[in-house]
């Protein structure tokens, strides 16, 4: 009777973690229209649901959206709070040095000024950008002056309320708030930085990470990815 028991719990044990493999839980910002955000139940949605979700598919995992602050992204990758980060993460040599990168889902997207003036001289402007992002990097090595801040919304209200001249972003995110704002508009200037958009996923998760490599190939290769890039105006098309 004991060993039976023990049998049992045994196989209750080994079930338990072959469950628990098949859940792949994916952290996202969940604040970057239209890569990521929150709808009006607070679910996550945007580009990368939909792609996350689709990637889940054809790994044959079950997926868990978990949201989390972009400045703390990465350390809550690797102490284990989530199994991937789908997050518009641009990849960086920085950043491949502590996580490991799928390939590109998308290619890089452009990254542009948004300001409340056409007449404002970069050189010797207010640049906001988000902590920790390849456009707070580019503007501090390119000599300018720099003002970061937590959240891409707050680098908006930055320039809004005059404690920055213009913000650097994706241009992807910062289309839709200059159409949406007349007092807000694009420079006539574009940075072309980082080396495109991937998944990321801890050193030791070798294995997963090859598994969404080879399901981002296969979206490319059917033209799937192609038509979400598309459909949310993210970035050019492969």
């Amino acid at each position: 009777m004991k060993n039976l028991i023990l049998t049992s719990a045994a196989f209750a044990l080994v079930a338990g973690m072959a469950m628990a493999q098949d859940v792949v839980r994916l952290g996202t910002e969940g604040a970057y229209e239209p890569w990521n955000y929150l709808d009006d139940n607070g679910e996550v949605a945007g580009f990368e649901r939909d792609l996350g979700d689709e990637l889940c598919k054809r790994v044959e995992v079950t997926c868990e959206w978990v949201t989390n602050d972009w400045d703390s992204i990465i350390p809550n990758l690797v102490s284990g709070n989530y199994d991937a980060i789908i997050a518009g993460m641009s990849i960086t040599d920085e950043r491949d040095e502590v996580i490991d990168f799928t390939q590109g889902y998308t290619p890089p997207d452009p990254s542009s000024y948004l300001a409340a003036s056409s007449d404002i001289d970069l050189k010797s402007a207010v640049i906001a950008a988000q902590t920790n992002t390849i456009q707070a990097a580019f503007v501090a090595e390119a000599g300018m002056t720099l003002v970061e801040f937590a959240t891409p919304e707050e680098t908006i209200a930055a320039v809004r309320n005059g404690e920055a001249d213009a913000v650097l972003a994706d241009n992807s995110y910062l289309a839709a708030i200059a159409n949406e704002d007349a007092n807000l508009m694009l420079l006539d200037k574009n940075e072309m930085i980082g080396g495109g958009v991937g998944m990321g996923f801890r050193e030791s998760d070798a294995e997963l990470r090859a598994k969404f490599d080879a399901a981002i190939q296969s979206m490319k290769d059917d033209g799937s990815l192609n038509e979400l890039i598309t459909k949310w105006e993210v970035a050019s098309t492969f």
